[in-house]
């Protein structure tokens, strides 16, 4: 899981867990919130009604033919004005709920109860408002404040992102430049990825000293590759010259000659494996350009003229199905030493008399090439280990168990995807997917 959705993640659930603790509170304080704004509604009733007082509207409530507002006929308000003796000297508002009757119904309400004198009489006011209008107001609390939290946690939720993804966006550059499109140590770029985060400039700059290090390595795993090459195979020229120089002696023993020519064989055999090495670490070095336009069709064609005479001599029917040709860039020499190496076991391994087909056929962006024999086949564990250097898929040929090997050090330069499909006695079918 990328660090950005695990931010994101614990954004989310930190967010939700604040907003269900807030929804929480709210709701166990809705009472309150509600009697406090319906006791408000009461109070600024009462200081209308006082403010715009006259005789009439005196004499009209004290008579009760208005004992109800415009919504009089719910019954959700009522106002009664009543006369107090002038001794009273109270004039505090009091709130409180109680049940009345008014026109035979009777009803839960929220009543205050004001005091006041007007023209040096004294009158006691009583407003009161139905508990259902109390409901209401609950309702109303309740659906605005359930919008304003998902609003929230929605705007919370997108600015953590939003936010991480600016935050990150250094990281994942030094992941994608420094190391995800790094082929060749030589081809680094040293260049630091802008950031004003500290931790970030701390990898990059880890990077970029860990990047130098291999380069160093690289440079002097490439400097030993030429010393081996010249260190080694030096000697075995020179020995291989004194050999043949050797059998060129008249009257040489024949057993002299005999041990002679094993050496010589000897040799060539060390030569050809250290050939192969070589060519192995210089591939997986990326010491080899990819700078050709290369055609399958024509390079299966080439490489059947170079094996013709081999197949002949085991009698093996040989059949090339590419109806549409594949051109790609690369290395030349390296793509025909790998359909070298394929077809050459395709033909070794084969039995007299078998059959050898090649088939190259387009799937959607991706172009295969399957190379099948009807030969000895391998078992499962040597399919596994096909690639694995030294290692030979029949125990009795006298190989080195480097041609796979040397297939796939050249396929992975060539991004080439390997696969082995073998069965014992049966054959085996290697597929190339471009």
């Amino acid at each position: 899981m990328k660090l950005q959705v695990k931010f994101s993640l614990y954004n989310a659930v930190t967010k939700i867990a604040i907003i269900l603790l807030l929804g929480a509170i709210i709701l166990f304080s809705l009472d309150k919130l509600a009697y406090n704004q319906l006791d408000n509604r009461l109070i600024k009733k009462k200081n209308k009604i006082i403010k715009n007082l006259n005789d009439n509207e005196i004499d009209s409530l004290l008579n009760k033919e208005q004992s109800f507002t415009d919504y009089n006929i719910l019954k959700e308000e009522f106002i009664v004005l009543t006369d107090i003796p002038d001794s009273q000297t109270d004039s505090t508002a009091k709130v409180y709920t109680e049940k009345r009757e008014i026109e035979g119904d009777i009803e839960v309400y929220r009543i205050l109860n004001y005091k006041f004198s007007y023209h040096t009489n004294w009158y006691n006011l009583e407003i009161g408002e139905t508990m259902t209008t109390l409901q209401s107001i609950k309702n109303s609390i309740r659906f605005y404040m359930l919008i304003v939290l998902v609003a929230a946690l929605l705007i919370t939720l997108v600015a953590d992102y939003t936010f991480s993804n600016f935050l990150l966006k250094p990281f994942y550059l030094i992941i994608d430049k420094k190391i995800n499109r790094v082929d060749d140590p030589t081809h680094y770029n040293y260049e630091n990825i802008p950031t004003t985060t500290a931790d970030f400039k701390i990898l990059d700059n880890s990077v970029n000293s860990l990047m130098r290090k291999i380069n160093n390595l690289f440079a002097l795993e490439k400097q030993f590759i030429a010393n081996v090459s010249h260190e080694l195979l030096t000697p075995i020229s020179i020995l291989s010259t004194r050999f043949e120089n050797m059998l060129n002696t008249p009257n040489i023993p024949v057993e002299h000659e005999n041990k002679i020519y094993s050496s010589l064989k000897t040799l060539n055999r060390l030569k050809v494996i250290i050939n192969s090495l070589l060519l192995i670490s210089k591939v997986e070095n990326n010491q080899y350009l990819k700078t050709e336009e290369i055609s399958l069709k024509q390079e299966i064609e080439d490489i059947y003229e170079d094996l013709e005479d081999r197949i002949a001599d085991k009698s093996i029917t040989y059949t090339s199905n590419i109806h549409e040709d594949f051109l790609f860039i690369g290395n030349k020499a390296l793509i025909h030493t790998l359909f070298i190496n394929i077809i050459n076991n395709a033909i070794k391994y084969n039995i007299d008399g078998g059959s050898l087909s090649i088939i190259g056929k387009k799937d959607h962006n991706r172009y295969i090439l399957t190379v099948s024999d009807t030969g000895l086949g391998m078992t499962n564990e040597l399919v596994k280990n096909a690639f694995d250097r030294f290692k030979r898929g029949n125990a009795e040929e006298n190989g080195f168990g480097l041609g796979l090997a040397i297939v796939e050090s050249i396929a992975k330069f060539h991004k080439i995807e390997i696969d082995i499909k073998s069965e014992e006695n049966k054959g085996t079918s290697i597929s190339l997917t471009f």
